[in-house]
């Protein structure tokens, strides 16, 4: 086991892991840490906890240190920048005529990146853009290409359920989600019930999706034959929750017949 905290470095984006370097260190406070694109100011959202070692994808660092108040004026400096690179990148975007929308822009606590999101819909080659932002800042220019998912996260919204998009208020990275799943869960195909904001499939049939599949591993598939009180006959179809399969028996008709599984599904 390895003793761990949660770092996040804007308040909504994935958590992570760190060691606490032998220091308890609570919720909320901020710290200096080493990751890929650098030194990076981050806030605890995890207290220490024990995760087991092989979760760990990737080698586990140590907090630099417990952020201090000319970090914080640092950490605010750059923010205050990142603002204006943002103008200025949307102002070359215009002169330019590129098909891309630039959504914000960061650097990384020691300025060794300026790290740029965009949207778009196709492949955008930004090396002149690139050039004109490296000339001012004098740092490693990335631009990143995200999806319409990352900028429903950003902007925000409610839900065809009357809640607050679950990409917005806890989701920390986008599951995969298949049109299988609506299937599964007997959903029509409708893209107005299945769609989100961003266009694309609801996140949310992801989470009642390992359920639905045990389910289903225990009751009758639609086109077998199923034995009911009433005789022998073709399932039309199931419902998974209720437990209740429509059966089709000659001579009989349609009957409906609740099927006794061990265990909940529901």
């Amino acid at each position: 086991m390895k003793e761990v905290i949660g770092v996040t470095f804007d308040g909504k984006s994935k958590i992570y892991y760190f060691s606490p370097n032998q220091r308890k260190i609570k919720k909320n406070i901020n710290v200096i840490v080493e990751t890929e694109r650098g030194l990076q100011f981050g806030q605890v959202v995890l207290e220490n906890f024990e995760i087991p070692e092989e979760s760990l994808t990737v080698p586990l660092k140590n907090i630099v240190r417990i952020a201090t108040r000319d970090d914080f004026k640092k950490h605010r400096r750059n923010t205050k920048d990142a603002e204006y690179a943002l103008k200025k990148c949307r102002m070359f975007v215009e002169e330019m005529d590129m098909k891309m929308k630039v959504l914000d822009a960061s650097f990384t606590f020691d300025r060794s990146q300026l790290a740029i999101r965009f949207l778009s819909d196709t492949r955008i080659d930004f090396r002149e853009l690139v050039k004109r932002l490296a000339a001012i800042y004098r740092t490693r220019i990335e631009l990143r290409q995200v999806g319409v998912r990352d900028k429903a996260k950003e902007i925000g919204g409610i839900g065809s359920c009357g809640h607050e998009l679950c990409c917005t208020r806890f989701l920390k990275e986008f599951d995969s989600v298949t049109i299988n799943m609506a299937k599964d869960q007997g959903i029509a195909l409708n893209p107005t019930k299945i769609n989100g904001l961003c266009g694309r499939l609801l996140c949310c049939l992801k989470y009642e999706d390992e359920c639905y599949k045990e389910c289903r591993k225990k009751l009758p598939k639609v086109g077998e034959q199923y034995q009911t009180k009433q005789g022998l006959g073709k399932v039309v179809s199931v419902d998974v929750l209720s437990h209740l399969v429509s059966v089709d028996i000659p001579k009989v008709g349609l009957v409906q017949e609740k099927v006794d599984i061990d265990g909940s599904c529901s």
